[in-house]
């Protein structure tokens, strides 16, 4: 049995799935406008690779600060049925539920805010989910994050230790796809990394390391 590992944003979907919430919250009006610009700067920051992510998550939880839990879930759902599923690869959906015939646990790992990503994960199928945690103080968010982020190296922290957190999850081998330069230290750290749609750098590395190249469409 193998622990396959699969970032979310532009690998088992075709676009971001922040982005895409934020522009769900102002269609709805629950957020100004103006956060879509914001936070389209900060991803051009973060396909530079020099993005930080604890600006990036104080500037897209603003809108749900003392907002309760109960009530942003009831939104998740209705965005994720809208706004995730028809952008999901159907290669992306096909390779993890041929990962789970084999008997692999498929983990989404994102980063993410983790009250995106579970219920993404779960309404995909996944087996578990990892991703930047969210604070929540007295059943409302507070708007800030906490714990080891799920970002660059910190991916493989996260999957390091939750494998640590139960002396049963024993893996042959661990598989990995993404299509971020931000996830090479995952990749590099996997016994099979696989690459979805990469842009011209990670290509070449890919090419030169010999690993496989996914081109996953709509």
């Amino acid at each position: 049995m193998d622990l396959a590992l699969f970032d979310l944003d532009e690998t088992i979907i075709c676009e971001d799935s922040t982005g895409l919430w934020l522009h769900w919250l102002v269609s709805q009006g629950f957020a100004p406008p103006a956060i879509l610009q914001q936070e389209q700067a900060l991803m051009d920051r973060y396909y530079q690779g020099t993005l930080s992510m604890e600006e990036y998550m104080d500037t897209t939880l603003a809108p749900l600060a003392g907002l309760a839990t109960s009530t942003v879930s009831g939104w998740i759902r209705r965005f994720i049925q809208r706004d995730i599923v028809p952008r999901v690869y159907p290669a992306a959906r096909d390779r993890m539920r041929w990962h789970q015939q084999r008997g692999d646990t498929v983990m989404v790992i994102s980063a993410s805010g983790e009250h995106l990503v579970a219920p993404i994960a779960q309404r995909l199928g996944a087996d578990c989910a990892l991703a930047i945690g969210v604070e929540v103080v007295d059943s409302r968010y507070s708007g800030k994050i906490f714990g080891p982020l799920t970002y660059k190296e910190g991916k493989v922290e996260c999957v390091n230790r939750w494998l640590s957190q139960s002396s049963t999850r024993q893996f042959e081998k661990t598989w990995a796809y993404s299509d971020s330069i931000n996830d090479l230290p995952m990749l590099e750290n996997a016994d099979r990394p696989h690459v979805v749609n990469p842009a011209d750098t990670l290509l070449s590395l890919a090419q030169q390391r010999g690993w496989e190249v996914c081109n996953w469409v709509r």
